[in-house]
């Protein structure tokens, strides 16, 4: 059991460090020199990056450890040691590619160039702008798909990327909008402040498609192709495991009492409906508060109710 539950976090480990580098690389080559803003710590800190010149992982880490000490103080102790582990390794690889690599685009259409041209955007090479003519469509794309792997890639881990998550988390806590809503609404914002860096409509229309393919891609690596999973539990631990589905995770559930077949002793089970991060966290948990426990996870395509999809109105 010990070499088992070791090996599961070192590979848990090492999915955080991929990672926190496919993101870093995603932000710095792809995401930052078309200015885009996709939501999160780091799309603020592109655009603090092209106002000011700010680095992007100075400006990063610089809100997530404010976040993270204010989202403890005010959630709780939630976020875990590897969500601290995220926030430090992404802004050191961030550091490692500004320094080595810079800030110039992986996908452009055509040379750099120093003369400002029309329809071109640029790129901070020391103290000097160098322009470039864009291929937005593609480096969309691929950015998306960049994003959505890294950040799926840290879920799988056991861990977030901090950041607006904490934000949304804290505004859904006190107005009690749902949190996906909640996400939404802080990443929009966060995508139309690319308005204030340069003045270009494109920007935050390409950042919001770049949101819609990240969160596709997030959930064929943690999931596949559903979002949602139901789960039974049968458990002789069934106040253990409801305190913290309850307490900790702040979800709901239903709880059954039955008969064993072989042995015709009475058991319980817990029925919770829940998404992909809180999967991850009850699966890892139920290991430590009842490992005899038996879990059946079956995927479900559609929810309705309390906190998933509302229920369709009657038809006249």
């Amino acid at each position: 059991m010990k070499n088992t539950n070791l090996k599961t976090e070192i590979i848990a480990y090492l999915y955080l460090v991929l990672g926190s580098l496919l993101f870093a690389v995603g932000d710095v080559m792809f995401v930052n020199p078309y200015h885009l803003a996709p939501g999160g710590v780091y799309g603020l800190a592109n655009v603090f990056n092209a106002l000011w010149g700010w680095k992007i992982s100075i400006a990063g880490v610089c809100m997530d450890i404010p976040l993270l000490i204010i989202g403890t103080l005010v959630l709780g102790p939630k976020f875990g040691v590897k969500t601290v582990v995220s926030v430090i390794l992404i802004p050191v690889f961030t550091y490692i590619l500004e320094i080595t690599w810079g800030y110039a685009p992986l996908i452009h259409d055509g040379p750099f160039f120093d003369a400002e041209a029309h329809a071109s955007l640029f790129f901070m090479d020391g103290e000097a702008k160098r322009f470039f003519m864009p291929d937005f469509f593609l480096n969309t794309v691929v950015a998306g798909l960049i994003y959505g792997v890294a950040i799926g890639v840290i879920f799988r881990a056991g861990a977030t990327s901090g950041g607006s998550d904490i934000i949304s988390m804290i505004l859904h806590k006190y107005t009690h909008i749902s949190l996906g809503t909640m996400v939404l609404i802080v990443d929009s914002l966060i995508s139309l402040s690319t308005l204030i860096a340069i003045d270009d409509i494109r920007l935050p229309i390409y950042s919001i498609i770049l949101i819609f393919i990240e969160s596709k891609i997030i959930d064929l690596v943690v999931d596949g192709i559903t979002t949602y999973k139901t789960v039974f539990i049968v458990t002789d631990k069934i106040d253990e495991i409801r305190d913290f589905i309850i307490n900790d995770m702040e979800r709901g559930g239903t709880c059954f009492a039955g008969t064993g077949l072989y042995q015709g002793a009475e058991r319980k089970m817990i029925y919770v409906t829940l998404d992909r991060r809180d999967l991850v966290r009850l699966k890892s948990n139920i290991r430590r508060l009842d490992p005899d426990a038996f879990v059946n996870i079956i995927e479900s395509s559609e929810i309705m109710g309390f906190g998933f999809k509302s229920l369709p109105e009657s038809e006249s």
